[in-house]
């Protein structure tokens, strides 16, 4: 990410411009090692500061990242919460596995989006850096979010305000499932909408499945 580090500021920066005044943050940057750069917090220009005195360095500990930042949201003191991930989605210092952390991000109650910067027509790029789009839009999707690719610099206010957006226009729906057993067991599920005759085709973001109760 040194070649791409001003630019994921700059995506960060668009996606707090967007914040509600009563929302909290927290920060977490990533090289050879996950790090809490800023715990929760409601300073949004301490948060700034935060996200532009980071140096690129090292290599890339993507998931062990999101993992931490998992951890942190247990001490949120909203119910509704989302992380953030602004990455290339290459990933090749982690002590987790991706399906470690896919398992991980199931059983937790928290959306995950990504902001993604590739650059497709690089011939030099890595092999983690060719895998980076298909990581980041299944762990997004995994969770009811979203992956927005970025290709060029004016396309991010249009996503921080897209992002903001999604994430306070989220409906919880509630239902009964059929199979009432408490076995721990990973229960899919798919939510459809069928718009009025004069929209058109909506699509639908919704989480992949949840773990039954384990008695």
């Amino acid at each position: 990410m040194s070649d791409k580090v001003d630019e994921s500021r700059q995506g960060a920066l668009e996606f707090l411009k967007t914040a509600n005044p009563r929302d909290e943050f927290f920060l977490v940057s990533f090289s050879d090692q996950a790090e809490l750069t800023s715990p929760f917090t409601f300073d949004f220009e301490e948060l700034q500061k935060s996200v532009m005195s980071g140096k690129p360095k090292g290599r890339t500990a993507l998931l062990d990242a999101i993992y931490l930042g998992l951890n942190q949201m247990k001490g949120a003191r909203y119910s509704r919460y989302a992380l953030l991930v602004i990455s290339d989605g290459g990933d090749n210092h982690s002590r987790y596995n991706k399906t470690q952390l896919r398992n991980a991000l199931k059983e937790a109650d928290c959306s995950l989006y990504a902001v993604g910067f590739f650059r497709f027509k690089d011939i030099l790029r890595s092999i983690e850096e060719h895998n980076g789009p298909g990581l980041l839009s299944e762990l997004a999707e995994t969770t009811g979010g979203r992956m927005f690719p970025v290709l060029r610099l004016d396309e991010l206010p249009h996503l921080g305000a897209k992002i903001g957006m999604a994430l306070r226009n989220r409906s919880v729906l509630e239902y009964r499932p059929s199979d009432a057993r408490h076995d721990g067991a990973w229960r899919r599920i798919k939510v459809k909408v069928v718009p009025p005759a004069h929209l058109q085709p909506l699509n639908v973001y919704a989480r992949t499945g949840y773990y039954s109760p384990s008695d």
